[in-house]
């Protein structure tokens, strides 16, 4: 993906979901200037390497945002609660993907494959759904585009 560098922050970035979105990030070559990678003070000091460079993790606290563009929180919905906030102070936009958010009707939901255009309404923050109604919907766009889907009753056990 060519473009305009982006500031991006990763809070979360040793648990196993931080660690996947680098991942991805670095396969989509999505276009990352300042990378800074965020966690708990036991995380602070470990070292995670992105395209070729090694990154050392800073502790996550509320000035940790200044210059950010794109702060992606996978690290529950206490620390989004928390620091979201700060980030979007800092001029970051927020990509939250605990379950923090999910209910507020200020902020989109948003699955890119089904409502991407949900995006452009963000005041700040941009909520995912949990994961299984991710994978749901993304299947069920094309049937609700055929047939006009009126109802939906689904149990998941996690």
């Amino acid at each position: 993906m060519a473009g305009v560098l982006k500031n991006v922050a990763v809070v979360g970035a040793t648990g196993a979901v931080g660690e996947e979105i680098l991942k991805i990030l670095e396969e989509r070559n999505f276009p990352v200037g300042e990378l800074k990678l965020l966690a708990s003070s036991r995380s602070a000091g470990e070292e995670i390497s992105f395209r070729g460079d090694e990154y050392i993790v800073e502790e996550l606290t509320h000035d940790s945002f200044e210059g950010i563009d794109i702060a992606i929180f996978s690290a529950g919905a206490t620390r989004s609660v928390e620091f979201a906030p700060s980030a979007v102070d800092a001029g970051a936009v927020v990509i939250d993907n605990s379950s923090a958010f999910r209910m507020d009707s200020e902020i989109p939901l948003v699955v890119p494959e089904v409502n991407a255009h949900a995006i452009s309404k963000h005041n700040g923050i941009i909520a995912n759904p949990n994961c299984s109604t991710i994978q749901m919907v993304v299947a069920l766009k094309p049937l609700h585009e055929a047939a006009k889907i009126k109802r939906i009753v689904v149990s998941t056990y996690q």
